[in-house]
């Protein structure tokens, strides 16, 4: 049985390890490894051999362990064509298929800039690798793209199907509902989700994987539409808002200086 196990890195990062046992083989898949040591204390202590790594952008906290992994390992890596990021072996764009045969694993790549321009996000077998597109309860900042293709791609994460798990990058959930709740306090779901997320970092545990549905109901970058939300921007700018993707802007201006 597949198992997908957080861990822990920096001071709130979370590489993801897609990971299986096959008689005596331990056997893994690392999403967006950063930290050496954190992940090879890892695999080490679990005695899992790494097969294969996927990358979603080129930031240091999501690629810094590729040398040494790959200077033990020989596998493959998989990352965003439109990004140089050294240690990637197999360029992925939209479309594309990552096929891990060993763990029956069949990823969908979904080009997702914003964050950086060539971010790309992993979907399959019910699970997205949002990296740093789509957060828990919030979304990555715009280092590179423009609000419009953040827009874009946040809302393509958003038709995946409702029960789709969101396994982000970070462990933010908890600022990001602070967020969310200034700017849409009257949103019963989020006081719920807050209970749960205190209760959940309380007992030591990620907040993580969040859901699409959960995120639909209570992350202000996916509800832009929402009327009450526009009136919280608006009110917050002293001007009116007319689109989605200028709502999305001046949220995301928002949270920047939050």
């Amino acid at each position: 049985m597949v198992k997908l196990t957080a861990v822990p890195a920096f001071r709130d990062n979370y590489i993801w390890a897609i990971h299986a046992r096959h008689g005596n083989d331990h056997m893994a898949v690392l999403v967006d490894p950063g930290e050496p040591g954190a992940i090879l204390s890892w695999l080490e202590s679990q005695d899992v051999r790494p097969v294969a790594v996927l990358i979603t952008h080129h930031h240091a906290d999501h690629t810094g362990a590729l040398s040494t992994l790959s200077q033990r390992w020989p596998i493959p890596v998989y990352g965003p064509t439109r990004e140089a990021i050294p240690g990637v072996t197999h360029p992925v764009s939209e479309g594309d298929t990552v096929d891990i045969p060993g763990l029956g694993l069949a990823l969908q790549v979904m080009e997702t800039p914003g964050h950086t321009r060539g971010h790309v996000c992993y979907f399959g077998h019910g699970w997205l690798f949002s990296g740093d597109t789509l957060f828990s309860c919030g979304c990555g900042r715009l280092f590179e793209g423009s609000p419009q293709q953040m827009h874009t791609s946040l809302q393509r994460l958003a038709r995946l199907p409702p029960q789709t798990l969101v396994y982000c990058a970070h462990e933010y959930t908890l600022p990001n509902i602070g967020f969310a709740k200034e700017v849409e306090d009257g949103n019963p779901a989020l006081e719920s989700r807050h209970n749960q997320a205190r209760q959940l970092r309380k007992a030591g545990l990620p907040t993580l994987p969040s859901s699409i549905g959960q995120e639909l109901a209570t992350n202000p970058f996916l509800r832009c539409h929402v009327p009450a939300l526009r009136v919280a921007i608006s009110h917050h700018t002293g001007s009116a808002v007319n689109t989605d993707v200028e709502a999305f802007a001046r949220l995301r201006e928002w949270k920047d200086s939050y």
